[in-house]
């Protein structure tokens, strides 16, 4: 096989204020070091794998999914402060192993987070099939309780491991990266493959790209931690070996042992997860079309012929009804009719329940079909606005409905439809908080221990909206201060390195998924401390997933002016309807 070797213990920047590479630097590199497949394992989530997947793929790359599991000492559902915490390195083998990561990984925000998102043992045994197990780092529980003197201890879990994965999927994973503490426990996982016939291989728990970037991951941390760089006492990495190393580096490391790194190419020629994206495609939840109807395109015809009857009493005026059968032929052989009939129930719901609607917004105001529906509120054809700028023949991409409602009731309308499709079938959209200019500036100068006003001063003079690059060329004070010192240099230095990555994580303002089952066999979830469940895949990655994705904006404007209209129905006019005020009317 020649000196390959495939990194299968990698952190990105998905390893949040941890792992200090982006992912498209980190297959850049990987290219260039000449190897051919990559693992991510990114600290307890599956956040990043769309993005490494598409762009592995770009890149020539195979993409190896992983995750770095946490795993409680007992049960997930025991909270145990002084717990010993331990990592598990964990691999899809196929498209089974790769639904049991999505499951696993949900399991441990909804059930298992208590300080980190954990699992347990008897929820490993469970959905252990398809999966490649790597005994860890040195927070493994082997290698913990290798450190710890309990060499039986460590031989039990080993054992325990085995029957939970099985000996050909389960493999003692040898470090070597600078830590007195790596000598001692691969001397013992050596002796324990040998007396247990295991197998063994090496990784390097990659954070980073180069030995110099350990000052980019140290700072992240000291971010993370709300610490100073110079703080005896802080958390830190002690060492710098944790980086992309090279085929030949790893084999100068560990050639005296050449099954360990052999078999990372056993494994990565085993690990096959294939995933469809395919943004142009929506996979929609089942919407129950009434008896007397087709399908779909029937129903939607119907409700869509009879709200234009309505609103021309009776009577649709032949433009109208070219424009309509227009529209409809569209949506029906690009495969839509089903989403609209989902905005349509939606509406309608919030409609009965005296919520708020917006008028409606963007190219979706463009469709008379939405107009029938009573989605939208304004005559396209009135107002010559057009159809194709909302949903394409000739260019074929998801249609995209942004919908206003009352910001105080836009909750009762989530929770209809978790009702109507099911509990887990519906989540919020998790987004990343990245860090900027400004605030990169404002943080990194905090950890190098400048004065809080000499920060803001800098961070004052870079332009709304600019990158520093930018910054830089366009305001000559702050492209004279790295010059001004070794400190300010270190300072634009290290920010320039880390803007742009994320720091922290949030929730869509608007954005809901439904998805056809259960979400999690589509995306993995995750549960913020406020309790709020969202996908662990962001907007992007959602829909190269194709799943549906809705936008209902909660806007404080609609629940002011719904107040207005109740004021002025009790002080003047019971039968007042903001609809009845004219386009054209002076005083308003």
């Amino acid at each position: 096989m020649g000196k390959e070797y495939v990194h299968l213990h990698v952190h990105s920047e998905y390893s949040i204020l941890d792992g200090a590479v982006k992912i498209p630097d980190l297959l850049k590199h990987t290219k260039e070091k000449g190897m051919n497949a990559l693992a991510l394992t990114d600290h307890g989530n599956l956040f990043g794998v769309i993005e490494f997947y598409k762009t592995a793929l770009k890149y020539g790359i195979k993409p190896i999914i992983g995750m770095e599991a946490y795993i409680a000492e007992n049960s997930l559902e025991e909270k145990n402060p002084n717990e010993n915490l331990s990592h598990l390195t964990l691999i899809a083998e196929n498209e089974k192993g790769y639904k049991n990561l999505l499951y696993l990984s949900t399991v441990s925000y909804l059930k298992g987070f208590y300080y980190k998102p954990r699992i347990d043992k008897e929820l490993l045994r469970k959905n252990s099939e398809g999966l490649i197990a790597l005994s860890g780092c040195l927070k493994g529980e082997i290698p913990q309780k290798i450190l710890r003197g309990d060499e039986e201890g460590a031989k039990k879990a080993l054992l325990e491991f085995l029957d939970i994965f099985g000996k050909e999927n389960f493999y003692l994973e040898l470090q070597e990266i600078g830590l007195e503490e790596n000598i001692i426990v691969n001397k013992k996982l050596l002796e324990f493959a040998a007396q247990f016939n295991v197998n063994i291989v090496a990784t390097n728990d990659v954070h980073f790209l180069t030995p110099q970037d350990h000052l980019l991951q140290d700072v992240l941390i000291c971010i993370q931690t709300g610490k100073k760089l110079d703080d005896e006492k802080r958390l830190r990495i002690r060492t710098n070996k944790i980086y992309l190393r090279s085929p030949a580096e790893m084999w100068e490391i560990f050639g005296e042992v050449e099954e360990a790194l052999t078999n990372t190419l056993v494994i990565a020629e085993r690990a096959n997860v294939k995933l469809e994206l395919d943004p142009t495609r929506v996979h929609l939840p089942k919407f129950e079309i009434p008896e007397g109807y087709r399908d779909a395109d029937d129903f939607l015809r119907q409700l869509a012929v009879e709200g234009l009857k309505r609103k021309f009493n009776g009577k649709i005026p032949e433009e109208y009804e070219r424009r309509l059968d227009y529209e409809l032929q569209v949506m029906k052989e690009m495969g839509f009719s089903g989403y609209f009939l989902i905005i349509w129930d939606l509406v309608r719901e919030a409609r009965r329940r005296g919520i708020p609607v917006g008028p409606g917004r963007g190219s979706a105001v463009g469709s008379l079909v939405l107009y029938a529906l009573d989605v939208t509120e304004i005559d396209p054809i009135r107002y010559n606005l057009i159809f194709e700028r909302f949903l394409n023949p000739e260019r074929i991409s998801p249609p995209d409905v942004d919908m206003d409602f009352s910001d105080i009731k836009r909750e009762q309308l989530i929770e209809y439809l978790r009702n109507k499709y099911g509990e887990e079938s519906v989540a919020q959209i998790i987004t990343f908080g990245r860090v900027m200019a400004k605030g990169v500036i404002r943080d990194v100068a905090r950890v190098l221990g400048f004065p809080y006003k000499e920060a803001d001063r800098i961070a004052k003079l870079i332009p709304n909206g600019a990158d520093l690059g930018e910054a830089m060329e366009q305001v000559p004070e702050l492209r004279a201060l790295p010059a001004k010192g070794k400190k300010y240099k270190m300072l634009f230095d290290i920010s320039r390195r880390i803007e742009g990555q994320i720091r922290n994580i949030s929730t869509h303002a608007a954005g809901l998924v439904i998805a056809p089952g259960k979400i999690y066999e589509h995306a993995p979830l995750y549960k913020s401390t406020d309790g709020t469940i969202s996908t662990q895949f962001d907007m992007k990655s959602l829909e190269e997933l194709g799943l549906l994705k809705i936008d209902l904006l909660g806007l404080r404007t609609l629940t002011i002016i719904d107040w207005t209209v109740e004021e002025v129905r009790r002080r003047h006019d019971p039968d007042f309807r903001i609809e009845d005020i004219p386009l054209d009317d002076q005083l308003t």
